[in-house]
């Protein structure tokens, strides 16, 4: 069966004083290829921790993470990871981090030198190709780190809060650039984040995950990522059903993060 099926995944931390923590229990999702689905919920309900399995990078208590038919047991170039601060090698100017995976796979230079070409030119940096990394700004970083990742012809890229540290203005651009990616690759992406705005403007589907355990508190479809590929993402904001939804899913998190303060300060 293709797609990426997560199958009652549960994530328990045991603490070095006897306690534990149940970051996760029983989170069951299924994704079509080609679905961009956004994750968000109160501080400390497990998103990073459920993209971290999906990637690979931890092995769950309980239950497995099945991606084209096959369980997932580490990290490997199927699953594509774009995380809040690019991660890239400092020392490698913009050109060398995005055909990094390639050169790893012993792609020969011409390729290579074609797909770093392309994907620059697709996220807006073909005449920045050969610039240290350090010399460019943090929306442009991020758009090399799109571009390191898609290098990699991924089925699915995981994006942990990656437009977080931008500004407004960088970010909105780079909103719209992701669902212009989306679009034109046909990847599955799924993409956390702490906006609630955000999480609206770029999830087909999106999930409200309540905190410990960290768990689906409710799913939604929606419009608005479709709507967002050819217009205006200001545009998109104003359309119909955007506000409720948003006032709905901030008064759903609001709550849960008094809940969360009411429960510390009867521990305390």
């Amino acid at each position: 069966m293709g797609g990426l099926h997560i199958e009652n995944i549960s994530m328990r931390f045991d603490l070095p004083n006897g306690s534990h923590v149940q970051a996760l229990q029983d989170v069951s999702i299924d994704l079509r290829k080609g679905e961009i689905m956004s994750i968000l919920g109160p501080s400390g309900c497990g998103k990073t921790t459920l993209l971290n399995i999906v990637a690979g990078f931890l092995a769950p208590t309980s239950g497995q993470i099945r991606m084209n038919g096959h369980v997932v047991t580490g990290p490997a170039a199927e699953r594509g990871m774009v995380f809040q601060k690019g991660a890239l090698f400092e020392w490698m100017n913009v050109r060398e981090n995005v055909d990094f995976g390639p050169r790893m796979k012993g792609m020969p230079k011409a390729e290579r030198d074609e797909i770093s070409n392309r994907l620059l030119e697709t996220v807006g940096l073909r005449d920045f190709k050969e610039k240290a990394v350090y010399e460019l700004s943090g929306g442009m970083q991020q758009r090399v780190a799109l571009a390191r990742c898609l290098a990699n012809d991924p089925d699915v890229i995981l994006m942990d809060e990656p437009l977080g540290a931008l500004d407004a203005l960088t970010r909105e651009k780079m909103q719209g650039l992701v669902l212009k990616l989306w679009k034109e690759t046909g990847k599955t992406v799924i993409l956390i984040t702490h906006s609630v705005e955000e999480a609206l403007l770029l999830g087909e589907r999106l999930l409200v995950m309540a905190p410990r355990p960290g768990r689906i508190h409710k799913e939604y479809r929606l419009p608005f990522a479709e709507r967002g590929v050819d217009n205006d993402l200001r545009e998109v904001k104003k359309s119909e059903g955007f506000a409720e939804t948003r006032e709905e899913i901030l008064s759903m998190i609001w709550e849960m993060e008094e809940e969360i303060m009411g429960r510390s300060e009867t521990a305390a």
